[in-house]
Formats: C-alpha cells, structure tokens, sequence
C-alpha cells in the first residue's frame, strides 16, 4: 500500500496526548511546563503502555513507560496501579489515617491522584475493587510501621515497586472465585512488564528504572546545541554490572546459564522486571497454581513451560535503580521512552531532534553524505527534502509524534523520507514486528524560570 501523507499523519496521530500545566495550581507553581506522549504500536494489541498523573496530596508529578512481553496484561496492570503505590508511599501518615478513618466509615475518599489520560489509555473496572483492596493493605501496614519520619522519595519508590509486584504475585497465588478475575490475575503474573517512572518536584527529579526502557535528558549547552545525559541504566546483558549481579545472586555452578545468550536463563531479555512469575516462583508453586487455575492456564503452553536449569529461583526482580537528579535552568525536557525508540536512534539524535523540535530552530548543519557519491541532482534533492523538513516540524503539535516520524521514517542521511514511512506504516501486524516494537514515549517539558527561581532560593 502507499499511504499519502494525510493518512500517515493520521496513523501517527492516533495515539497523541498532550498536559499543559495550568501556571498556577493552586499550591505551587510548577517546575513541568507539561508533556507530550504518543504510542505507535507494532504488536497487535500493543504491549507497550503509559501513565501520567499529579499527585493531590503531596507535591510532585508522576510520568512512566511501561514495556510488556508475553502479552499486554502485566503492562496494563502496571500502568493502573504502581502510581498509587508510589503516591501512598509518599503520603504523610496524618493523610493515610485520613484516607483509612474515611474506607472505615464510609465517606468519601480524598482523591491521591489525578490522571492525564487519552481516551485510548484503558483501566480494567471489573479489577478496580481487588486491586484496591490490595493498595489499602499496604497502607494500612505503613500506618502500623508508623516511624514519624518524613518518607524518602527514593525509598518511596523502591518500596513502590517491590510492593506492587509482591501483591501481583499474591494476587495470583491466592486466586479469586470470580472466574474471569481469577484469569486476569494469573496472566498479570505470568506476564511481565519492565517500568521506567519519572516523579518531579521542584528542582528535584527522581528516576525509577526496572528493565530496559530508558529516560534521558535533554539538556541546551551555552551555544546553543543539544546534548542527551543519561539518567536510567538498562538492565540486560549489555550492562556489565548487572550480569554480575544476577551472577552474584547464584552458586558458583550456575555461572554459565544464569545469562546465556545474552538472556537471562537464555530467555529474557530484560534482568528486571513486575511479573514473569515464571522466573520467581519456585517449580512446586508454579505446578500448583497452574493445576488450580483455569482451563485456558492449563492449555497455555508457555505457562507450563519451566524455563532451563531452574535452580535457585528467583532470577528475577522487580527492584528499581533510582537515579536523583537535581534541575538546572540548562535542563529543557526530559524523554521516557520504550526500548523501541532507542533501538532506532542514538540519544544524542533523539534530544537534538526534541530539542529543535520544542525552540524551533534548526541549526543547518552541512549536508553529509558520508562516503556516498551524490551527483548534483541528488544534492537538489537532499536539499529540496531539507526545505521540506523544516515545514514538516510544524505539522506536529507533538514533540513524541515528532519523534516517532524520525524513528519509524528516517533514510541513512537522517532526514525523514516519506516513501519510507509509509512503507513501515503499511506493513501488516505480522511483518511489522519484525521490523521495529511498540514505540511509547513522553516528553515532559521543564519551566527554566521556575527552576532557576528555584535555585536561587527565591
């Protein structure tokens, strides 16, 4: 098929969402200007999922990419609940008595969260009362651990994630006598998602990483060009420190199948993620819950699978990485997004094409062929399509499309080629998968102003 330019548009257009940040909220104003987000799916249905929210009750701003394998049920379960795990973590423990005082007896709820969604962004309802009935058991225990100390946000989040993922796992192996339920639970836990979570306030930026999406910052040097500063680590193979970890976790006999084939047990290939009981559990307890549970569990043949010496479980966390990264007036946005971005394009490409993007301005670098013969029609050419490019930033009114149009559509100059877009934009979903993933990806948009008032303790 060739698609004309208005219907790729409207492909790439499907999935946009854009937050403005109203200037003043009320409390604060706020260090995020807003974001931008988009989704190009390559599975059917897409894996991939993504959250955004501002929390009520403390101050600050959730945002995160949420990558699924073996199907889209942990992604999606990830995607609905891990904020509030956050958000409850944070929360003084004056609000959580609150919160629990008014469960208790009846009244209503003070909101934690308020959500950013696009009509697309799915939350399960028939889930809605067990999931929160697992969040009020954690609060309940942070209201009896009471420490009087104020909660750090790394801890926060460390604690966050182990939490939802342990819950997850519990969910799973308790069951539920709703059938359709029952199901749910089990594929969320025999699923698995990797988590990239960004919470900013203020001049304060905290990153929680688990897997291999990635956040990266983009940064404005003093003359002018765009420069990319890594703020997550992916946690696979290709990271040194934790092959060693995963290593260390292990006898000495189990060296050499722990990582194989530059995948964890030979398998998978993040070394973190929620779910994927299938790395966690013991043998006896994935035998046992696979018996009990229902038929469809039963006939899948990949739940019943035990991957390769299956030692000494588990092999797999959920833990997160928290980088903190304090804001400057140089720092404009931050980019959270799935592996299937940064398969494609290098940082350093991706903040300068945001970059531009959001000041439009374009620094005309010479043309580079690279070693190419060009003849002078090509050049035209090359400089014909440079024009063009420059029209084509405005007709994006979202940084993340923006992105994706170069991620999915750029020739071998790094210019946006549109024969080829529409090509990768045509492929049917069994051929598209093996050319690019799912692609998600936020860009949040930081207020230099208000950074800098920050900074100067006004």
């Amino acid at each position: 098929f060739y698609l004309t330019p208005p219907q790729v548009n409207s492909i790439l257009k499907a999935n946009e969402y854009s937050f403005k940040v109203p200037e003043f909220d009320g409390k604060n104003v706020s260090s995020v200007l807003g974001f931008d987000s988009n989704q190009l799916p390559a599975n059917a249905p897409i894996e991939d999922r993504r959250s955004a929210a501002t929390c009520l009750q403390t101050r600050g701003m959730l945002l995160g990419v949420f990558d699924g394998h073996a199907g889209c049920a942990c992604a999606q379960a990830v995607s609905e609940r891990l904020f509030y795990y956050i958000a409850v973590s944070l929360l003084p423990h004056e609000t959580l008595l609150e919160i629990e005082n008014a469960v208790e007896s009846g009244r209503a709820v003070l909101p934690i969260l308020q959500w950013h969604k696009h009509p697309n962004d799915y939350f399960s309802k028939e889930a809605s009362k067990l999931y929160f009935n697992s969040l009020r058991t954690y609060w309940q225990e942070l209201i009896d651990l009471n420490s009087g100390e104020t909660t750090d946000v790394k801890e926060a989040l460390v604690n966050a994630f182990k939490r939802l993922d342990n819950d997850i796992s519990l969910e799973a192996q308790v069951g539920d006598p709703n059938s359709f339920l029952n199901y749910l639970v089990l594929r969320v836990a025999f699923s698995g998602a990797t988590a990239c979570v960004a919470h900013v306030d203020g001049v304060d930026l905290h990153i929680a990483n688990t897997g291999d999406s990635r956040a990266v910052l983009g940064v404005q040097e003093e003359d002018g060009s765009w420069s990319a500063v890594n703020l997550s680590y992916d946690h696979n193979a290709q990271n040194e420190h934790e092959v060693k970890r995963v290593r260390m976790e292990h006898p000495k006999s189990e060296e050499k199948n722990v990582v194989k084939q530059d995948r964890l047990l030979g398998l998978l290939m993040p070394f973190r993620a929620f779910g994927d009981v299938k790395f966690k559990w013991s043998i006896d307890l994935q035998k046992r819950v696979i018996e009990s549970g229902p038929d469809q569990l039963n006939d899948n043949e990949y739940t019943k699978f035990i991957p390769p010496n299956y030692h000494t479980p588990p092999y797999l966390t959920a833990e997160p990485e928290v980088i903190h990264h304090k804001l400057r007036p140089q720092d404009k946005f931050l980019i959270l997004a799935t592996d299937g971005l940064w398969e494609t394009m290098h940082r350093q490409d991706v903040a300068r094409i945001v970059g531009e993007y959001l000041t439009g301005v374009h620094h005309q670098q010479p043309i580079a062929v690279g070693g190419y013969k060009v003849t002078l029609g090509q050049m035209h050419g090359l400089l014909a399509e440079r024009r063009a490019r420059i029209s084509s930033v405005f007709e994006d009114q979202n940084a993340a499309t923006h992105l994706i149009r170069h991620a999915v559509g750029n020739n071998e100059f790094g210019t946006v080629d549109h024969d080829r877009l529409s090509k990768m934009l045509s492929l049917p979903e069994e051929l598209a998968r093996m050319y690019r993933d799912d692609i998600t990806i936020t860009v949040v948009q930081f207020n230099s102003h208000v950074i800098g008032a920050c900074q100067n303790g006004e």
